[in-house]
């Protein structure tokens, strides 16, 4: 490899369409929290601290969890568009803000594994709905505990004894924030209206029923429409993502193993859900804990099921050029 090669980069189109694709990575109330800079042969990804849920994520936990499933969907569009991306996290303890960095190697023949999740980039969504067991769950387990083996991440499967106690860990976490005004107050900011590229619309929430039936879920405004779409119990597994710390490394990788879980997910056929709020309060994250039988810090949970309602809404995505800059230097745009 030359010096040439390095300081390769995509061209603008294969960077847009790429970067529009990774745009599809979940985000907590769908705040898309990053910013991204083309500086020189590098891609540069930044936290958007104008996104942060203040009340809910004060640290910025879930921010940064967001930020690393859009760095795994952004190098699993990259690699299918045939680019290898070799990345540095946290380049710069000093600058929070700057949470990775990319250069570009071609790759002529990515695997197909790899193409397969990044076409399952668009077609990827939350299921918010009571799911069914998943099909061929342990062929499904095996490779997903596979592919988040990022450093630190522990990934654990909970068995249906914990789903009680899960669910009241749900419910009581509802209940302390249910009246806290300025929590309520976010919540409503982000979801159950109509904005045009952010935030959870009315359409893809669950309504009453749908919202009974699954207790283990973030409590969102009810809804009256859309109808009701499932009349069955969650019977989804429930995998929890972990770490060993509580650092912007760990969170950070915590989100590319999420994306790779939920990628794959799409890839098999099954639908999911991800889970943050059940680890914003310290009581919750402890049952969670002893629930798995670990000394780690849990940080995601997963509920993972039967896609049985491919007509489920998606939500809206911002354009790529309200998140990616470009740096047009004729000698740097191949």
């Amino acid at each position: 490899m030359t010096d040439s090669d390095l300081s390769l980069v995509p061209d603008r189109p294969t960077m847009l369409a790429a970067m529009q694709a990774a745009g599809r990575a979940p985000s907590v109330h769908n705040t898309q929290p990053w910013r991204w800079v083309l500086d020189g042969a590098g891609l540069r990804l930044y936290r958007d601290d104008r996104r942060l849920l203040d009340v809910a994520d004060p640290a910025g936990r879930q921010l940064v969890i967001s930020c690393g499933a859009m760095l795994h969907h952004a190098r699993t569009a990259f690699a299918a568009a045939g680019w290898h991306t070799d990345t540095v996290r946290i380049p710069d303890p000093g600058r929070p803000e700057w949470l990775a960095t990319i250069e570009f190697r071609r790759w002529s023949t990515p695997p197909a594994q790899i193409v397969a999740r990044a076409e399952a980039i668009m077609r990827r969504r939350t299921e918010r709905l009571p799911m069914r067991e998943p099909e061929r769950w342990e062929e499904l387990e095996h490779r997903l505990r596979a592919l988040a083996r990022y450093p630190d991440v522990v990934f654990d499967v909970l068995d249906d004894s914990a789903r009680p106690r899960l669910a009241v860990a749900s419910e009581q976490s509802a209940a302390v924030q249910r009246y806290d005004m300025q929590y309520q107050s976010e919540l409503h900011w982000w979801t159950a209206h109509s904005k045009p590229s952010e935030g959870i619309p009315r359409e893809a929430l669950a309504a009453g029923r749908d919202a009974a039936n699954t207790p283990i879920r973030r409590t969102f405004p009810t809804v009256r429409h859309p109808p009701e779409r499932a009349d069955h119990p969650d019977r989804a597994e429930l995998v929890v993502l972990s770490t060993h710390g509580d650092s912007t490394a760990q969170w950070l990788a915590v989100g590319e193993a999420l994306s790779a879980v939920l990628l794959e997910c799409t890839v098999s056929g099954a639908a999911s859900c991800a889970l943050t709020h059940l680890t914003e309060l310290p009581a919750a994250r402890r049952l969670i804990a002893e629930l798995i039988d670990h000394q780690i810090i849990p940080q995601v949970v997963i509920r993972i099921g039967a896609d049985d309602s491919a007509s489920s809404p998606r939500t809206p995505r911002r354009a790529v050029e309200e998140f990616l800059t470009l740096d047009e230097t004729p000698d740097r745009i191949r």
